[in-house]
């Protein structure tokens, strides 16, 4: 597999899959399940994105999460009482079939029906084996509306990569904190989002920081060095060729072929305006 092609593929189904967790239609439906706090760092957000691994306690989404801290995640505390894993999952497909047909996606059956026919394969040939949330959502039932589904399988393969992630962000001693102070400093991730959604606070940041200092990818004073941002995109290099075989069954045109037939749902709710705050 061409990394190229495999890095464009990522990065397409993780802008399609993005907007779950910034439309309005979310909150509403989390609102009808008695949880009324959907900020991005919210109940409701842990409750939609951890459902599928069903009523697991809020220290199992942390460990499947990673770079969150706990005094984050543990605001997720009785949204299982609120309602069941599985209210929560119907309430995300039909957050998300409201938002797709509200922000106007135009994505003929034909279509829908060819992304499908090249991501289906991927998900059924996947390797689940150290991909908690992956497997999670692949085993999750198919919703009826055809977008919808299509979403789902496309969560499927975004968790994919995201478990890769953290597998490749272990294996170079990046701890959770320390990958938010990394991010943020290779200007990956907005600094008052981290800071705000993943809830270090600052001595924590300060650790993270020295521990960077101390290898020699941050400068004493806390800007991210040559050695940092080499290191920092090893670690996506590293993570791309963890998904080289995922993409194999369909491989680097058919992988292409599906970045562009997803990519006018984010290209929708990009027009819609949903990201403006994360710019």
């Amino acid at each position: 597999m061409d990394m190229n092609a495999v890095r464009e593929v990522s990065l397409a189904v993780n802008a399609t899959h993005r907007f779950i967790y910034l439309v309005p239609e979310a909150a509403q439906e989390a609102a009808t399940l008695g949880v009324t706090d959907h900020g991005p760092a919210g109940p409701a957000y842990f409750a939609f994105r951890s459902a599928a691994m069903g009523a697991v306690p809020w220290q199992v989404t942390l460990a499947a999460f990673y770079n969150w801290s706990p005094r984050s995640v543990r605001a997720m505390t009785g949204v299982w009482d609120a309602a069941s894993p599985e209210r929560w999952q119907a309430a995300r497909f039909t957050a998300v079939e409201r938002a797709l047909h509200r922000v106007g996606v135009r994505l003929t059956a034909e279509q829908i029906a060819q992304a499908r026919s090249l991501i289906d394969p991927v998900v059924a040939g996947a390797d689940y084996a150290g991909r908690t949330l992956a497997a999670a959502n692949a085993s999750v039932a198919l919703p009826s509306d055809p977008l919808v589904a299509l979403w789902q399988q496309i969560t499927v393969l975004r968790e994919w990569r995201g478990d890769a992630h953290l597998v490749v962000l272990a294996a170079n001693r990046l701890g959770p904190c320390d990958c938010n102070v990394i991010q943020t400093a290779t200007g990956r991730f907005p600094t008052v989002l981290a800071r705000a959604t993943r809830r270090w606070n600052d001595e924590e940041w300060a650790a993270a920081t020295a521990r960077l200092v101390a290898r020699g990818w941050f400068d004493a004073d806390g800007t991210v060095t040559d050695a940092g941002t080499e290191a920092r995109e090893q670690i996506e290099i590293e993570t791309d060729e963890h998904c080289a075989a995922l993409w194999a069954p369909i491989g680097e045109a058919g992988a292409r072929r599906l970045a562009s037939l997803i990519t006018p749902i984010d290209d929708a709710f990009t027009a819609a305006g949903t990201y403006g705050r994360l710019r």
